[in-house]
């Protein structure tokens, strides 16, 4: 009877040794897994806050000169101002197209908000006034311009296009750029007949 309680207590022992032993090399491979996924995680982090990191850097990557636009005109909201050195020429821009605005300043015809990618299309009269376009016809290609408004600052643009089309021709308003910003600038003939375009983008 000895002999079998004794064998019994070192079977009971040995089984106790041998789950404890399971029991730690279980908790042991949790440990693992847990200490994996920790970095598995902490690297997925790292990657994604340098992917954010990336995106935001290419929106902030370009700052502008900041200047502050007047947001009014003559009682017309403006949206930017202009300023052609070449011509001697700084305008407002003008939110609403309309006849009346048109005889006021120059305004936004159609397309892009001013100085984000795409084409913002500015469209004026052909008269003598210091804000009007009468003088557009005198620019070249490479002449510089500058489109300023209050969210982004001052851009500089260079002219890199100009021609004269019918007035039923609105090829010069796509809005297909490449991503670029670019301005088109339309006024008329001194005949009315036709329209001068003048297009620039965003100068390197």
């Amino acid at each position: 009877m000895k002999t079998k309680s004794k064998k019994r207590i070192v079977n009971i022992f040995l089984v106790v040794i041998i789950f404890s032993i399971l029991t730690w090399l279980g908790i042991e491979d949790y440990k693992e897994n847990k200490i994996e996924e920790k970095n598995n995680y902490e690297t997925q982090n790292v990657s994604t806050n340098v992917s954010n990191n990336d995106k935001e850097s290419k929106e902030i990557e370009k700052e502008y000169p900041k200047e502050e636009v007047a947001l009014e005109y003559k009682g017309y909201d403006v949206l930017a101002k202009l300023e052609i050195p070449k011509i001697d020429l700084e305008t407002y821009v003008l939110k609403t197209y309309s006849s009346s605005s048109l005889n006021i300043s120059v305004v936004r015809f159609w397309g892009a908000k001013p100085n984000t990618e795409g084409n913002f299309c500015i469209a004026g009269h052909n008269f003598k006034n210091k804000n009007m376009f009468h003088n557009l016809k005198d620019l070249s290609l490479g002449d510089n311009l500058f489109l300023t408004n209050n969210k982004v600052g001052k851009v500089e643009y260079q002219v890199y296009e100009m021609y004269k089309v019918l007035p039923e021709d609105v090829s010069c308003l796509s809005q297909e750029t490449g991503g670029e910003k670019q301005i088109t600038l339309i006024t008329c003939t001194n005949d009315s007949k036709e329209r001068i375009i003048v297009k620039a983008k965003e100068k390197e």
